[in-house]
């Protein structure tokens, strides 16, 4: 019989008992975000309906994901993410809860699906700021919810999507997205604040990599600062980081762009230390699917957590 001088923690009961054993007796939950590139169900006068066979895409790709809470980035109006939300169903994927956040773009909006309730809802819909004396509104709104996993599991999410790299001619874009990002770690916060225990995901489409000045923003430092999840492929890539300091080389973008045929990771799941008690990395991993561009020119990620506080 093995001998304990003190309660074993999640990361000592993984290791002693295996973590495919522990998994199958607790009760686990995953949360996923995906931009789905412009999912409007009627044009508009910038951007075109997607497509029957896009749509489809994006139901495969969450379908095979299993969320049992997906943010979703670039939704169209509430009537598209209702006719996104019923087809699920009909393939059997049930999101009974729903949360659609407006902010200063009238195209593309961000979104959440859940298969269990709110609590509470808090859209941060009309943030500004000053940029070089002018006032600006964040394109996007953040949306966030309390949600309640269980009688006695909640946690809070806050999702985004930060200004693109697209050139605008009234400012810097990277200087609009830094002003941005520092009002949604206003929103994390103020949530540290009330309860520095709280149990928080942040994630969405931050639209740079982890070390731009936005990115950073947002993570944080010192005690406050957030944990970066880092989904990446399930290839079989298991070597550690090549340096201490540099990430493990397995691949982990989530976009690609065309004009420059390049591959980047800039959506995130990020966790208060609260949250990333539950977290379980060997269950967080980046989609990999024939085809993955045909939805979108995002891949989605997801995270996987226990549901209980350890």
């Amino acid at each position: 019989m093995l001998q304990v001088s003190r309660p074993f923690s999640r990361a000592r009961l993984l290791l002693c008992l295996g973590f495919s054993a522990l998994v199958a007796r607790a009760e686990t939950f995953r949360v996923a975000t995906y931009n789905v590139e412009t999912y409007l169900d009627l044009p508009t006068e910038s951007r075109q309906a997607k497509s029957t066979e896009a749509k489809a895409k994006v139901r495969g790709s969450i379908l095979a994901m299993k969320p049992d809470v997906i943010a979703l980035q670039e939704m169209g109006t509430t009537n598209a993410l209702l006719e996104l939300r019923d087809s699920l169903k009909a393939e059997g994927c049930d999101f009974p809860y729903w949360e659609h956040a407006a902010g200063f773009d009238t195209n593309i909006f961000v979104a959440i699906l859940s298969k269990f309730p709110f609590t509470a809802r808090r859209p941060h819909t009309n943030e500004a700021f000053l940029l070089l004396g002018r006032r600006f509104r964040v394109s996007r709104a953040f949306a966030e919810v309390d949600v309640r996993v269980n009688p006695s599991y909640s946690f809070t999410l806050i999702t985004a999507h930060l200004k693109s790299k697209r050139p605008v001619g009234v400012a810097d874009e990277a200087e609009l997205r830094l002003e941005e990002a520092r009002l949604l770690r206003e929103k994390i916060d103020a949530d540290l604040a009330a309860n520095p225990r709280i149990n928080l995901v942040v994630l969405g489409d931050f639209n740079d990599g982890k070390d731009s000045a936005s990115t950073k923003a947002i993570i944080g430092r010192g005690k406050a600062r957030l944990v970066d999840t880092r989904p990446a492929e399930r290839n079989g890539d298991n070597l550690p980081a090549a340096r201490p300091g540099y990430d493990p080389r397995n691949v982990a973008w989530t976009h690609y762009y065309g004009k420059e045929d390049t591959y980047s990771r800039i959506d995130f799941i990020l966790l208060s230390e609260g949250m990333a008690h539950e977290w379980l990395p060997q269950e967080t991993y980046v989609l990999t699917v024939p085809n993955w561009g045909q939805g979108s020119d995002h891949r989605p990620i997801v995270a996987t957590f226990f549901a209980d506080d350890q």
